[in-house]
C-alpha cells in the first residue's frame, strides 16, 4: 500500500489536512454522542464555507489542454489538479493544501453556489502542506467557518469530511477518529488524525468537522493501493494549522521555533539504563554549534523530559513544542543527565532564518554547489569545526537549505549526504546534477543516506 495525494489528475503521496469551527453546541468534548438521526442540517450549514479549487498552467507553448473551468476556459488556461478548501472569514481567507495550488498560474475557487472567483496566495507552508488563498471578490462577504480543539477530539468521535472528491464538489462522507498522533513519514511535523470517514482524490485540502460543526482537521492522505478510499485517510490536525496558518496570514511565511539540536527517542534499554519508569522523553544526539541549545548548555546524551513546562514523550512532542515556541522567548527546559535532574533556560531562535544562516553573504566557496534546495560542500577542516562532524566523515555537507524548498522537510545544515539513489556522492556539484536530473525526470521521491551526528539513516527526498 502507498500514502496517496488525493488531487484529481495528479500521482503522488501525502494529503493535507486543516481544521476549522463554526458554533458552540453546549456539549462536552468529553461526553461520549451516538450518531444524530441525519447529519444532513449539519451539513447543510457547513457547506456553504467549503470551496473546490481548481489550479491552472500555462504550458509551454501556450496551449490549453485538460478539463477547464469557465472561468480558466475565459483565460485559457489549463487546469493541473483539483482539489477542497475551506473559508475562515468573511474577507474570503480560504485554507487549502500546498500541493493543490503549487506551481499554478491561475487559482480559481468555486463557491457551493456555483459562483467563480480568483484568488491569489498569502502564504504557504510545504512542511506541514498548507496554504493560505484570498478571494478576489470585491468587497464580498463570504460564508465562514472556525478551528476547533482537535486536542479534545477523541478515538471514536463522528467526524464529516465536506470537498471535492474527483472533481465531484459539495460531497459530505461520515465516519469516526480512527486513531490520533499518526506518523505517516510525510515531515517532522506529523501528528496526523486518522479517520475512516471517505476521502479521495480531490478531497485535498477540504476540512474535517466534528459534530459541533467545528473543523478538527484538514484532509490530507489516504493509505491505498488503488488511489481510491479504504477506510484509512489522514488529517492534520486543527491545533498544528491553526498555527501554521495564523503565522501565514499574519507573515505571508511561517515562522518556526529552533532549538538546535539533532534528537532521538529514548528507547526502552536507555529508559532502563537511565532508571526511567518509561521510555519517555527525547535523547539529544548532536548539539550544533553557536545554537541556542549550546549557548544553554545542552550536552549531547541529554534527555529532555519537558520543553517549556510541556511534558515530552517522544521526538515529535519536541520538534511540535520548539516549533511552537515564539522566536527570542526564554523557555525552561528539563533533562536527565546522568541521572540528575536539571532545568536549564533556552532562548529560542528562528529556524527559517537558521537553515539559510551558513552563507549570509551569498557568495559561494569553490567547492560549493547548489540545486534541489540545498547549499552542499565538501567536508572542509573548517566545516567540521562548525557542525561538529567526525573527523573521517566523508560524502557531501548541507551547509544551507531553502525553507520553502521540499528538502527542508527532511535536512538541516549540518547533515551528511553520504548516498543519493544508492549511489556513493563525494562531490558536490555531482550530487547537484544527479538530483537535478532525477527532477527533469520526474521520477518522484529518490531514496538518500544520510549523516547527522553519530545518526546514519535513509530518508526520502523530493529533488
Amino acid at each position: 500500500m502507498a500514502l496517496t495525494k488525493i488531487v484529481r489528475g495528479m500521482a503522488a503521496s501525502v494529503l493535507a489536512a486543516s481544521g476549522l469551527v463554526l458554533a458552540e453546541a453546549g456539549i462536552s468534548s468529553a461526553e461520549a454522542r451516538g450518531a444524530p438521526d441525519s447529519f444532513a442540517d449539519l451539513a447543510e450549514t457547513l457547506t456553504p464555507a467549503v470551496v473546490n479549487i481548481s489550479s491552472a498552467q500555462r504550458t509551454a507553448d501556450g496551449r490549453a489542454t485538460g478539463e477547464l473551468s469557465p472561468l480558466q476556459r475565459k483565460f485559457n488556461r489549463p487546469a493541473v489538479s483539483l482539489g477542497s478548501g475551506f473559508i475562515i472569514d468573511a474577507s474570503g481567507v480560504v485554507v487549502t493544501n500546498n500541493h493543490v495550488i503549487d506551481n499554478a498560474d491561475d487559482i480559481t475557487v468555486t463557491l457551493h453556489d456555483g459562483r467563480e472567483f480568483s484568488a491569489t496566495v498569502r502564504g504557504r507552508d510545504r512542511e506541514t502542506d498548507l496554504a493560505v488563498l484570498q478571494l478576489e471578490g470585491g468587497g464580498e462577504r463570504f460564508p465562514f467557518v472556525s478551528f476547533g480543539n482537535s486536542d479534545a477530539a477523541r478515538v471514536g468521535d463522528w467526524v464529516i469530511a465536506i470537498g471535492n472528491p474527483f472533481g465531484l464538489g459539495g460531497t459530505v462522507t461520515v465516519g469516526i477518529v480512527s486513531a490520533r498522533n499518526r506518523d505517516i513519514n510525510a515531515g517532522q511535523y506529523d501528528d496526523f488524525i486518522q479517520t475512516d470517514a471517505a476521502i479521495n482524490r480531490g478531497n485535498s485540502g477540504g476540512p474535517l468537522f466534528d459534530l459541533d460543526g467545528k473543523v478538527v482537521g484538514v484532509n490530507t492522505a489516504i493509505y491505498s493501493q488503488t488511489g481510491g478510499s479504504v477506510g484509512v485517510g489522514f488529517a492534520v490536525p486543527a491545533d498544528l494549522a491553526e498555527t501554521v496558518i495564523s503565522q501565514l496570514i499574519d507573515f505571508g511565511e511561517t515562522r518556526r521555533g529552533w532549538l538546535g539540536v539533532s534528537i532521538d527517542d529514548v528507547t526502552p534499554e536507555l529508559a532502563s539504563a537511565l532508571r526511567l519508569r518509561a521510555p519517555k522523553g527525547a535523547v539529544v544526539t548532536v548539539v550544533r554549534p553557536n545554537s541556542p541549545a549550546s549557548d544553554a548548555g545542552l550536552q549531547p546524551n541529554d534527555v529532555i523530559l519537558t520543553f517549556n513546562r510541556r511534558d515530552i514523550e517522544t521526538v515529535r512532542d519536541l520538534t511540535r513544542a520548539v516549533a511552537d515556541t515564539p522566536i527570542g522567548q526564554t523557555v525552561p527546559v528539563t533533562v536527565l543527565r546522568a541521572e540528575r535532574r536539571l532545568t536549564v533556560q533556552v532562548r529560542i531562535d528562528r529556524r527559517e532564518t537558521r537553515l539559510l544562516a551558513a552563507n549570509p553573504g551569498g557568495v559561494l566557496p569553490a567547492n560549493a554547489a547548489v540545486g534541489s534546495g540545498l547549499t552542499l560542500q565538501e567536508p572542509t577542516d573548517e566545516l567540521r569545526q562548525a557542525f561538529g562532524l567526525p573527523a573521517e566523515v566523508q560524502g557531501v555537507v548541507v551547509t544551507a537549505v531553502d525553507p520553502e524548498s521540499a528538502a527542508a522537510i527532511v535536512l538541516q545544515p549540518g547533515d551528511v549526504i553520504l548516498e543519493i539513489g544508492w549511489e556513493r556522492v563525494t562531490r558536490p556539484a555531482a550530487a547537484v546534477d544527479k538530483l537535478g536530473k532525477l527532477k527533469n525526470l520526474n521520477s518522484g521521491p529518490v531514496q538518500i543516506y544520510v549523516q547527522r551526528g553519530d545518526l546514519l539513516f535513509y530518508e526520502s527526498l523530493r529533488p
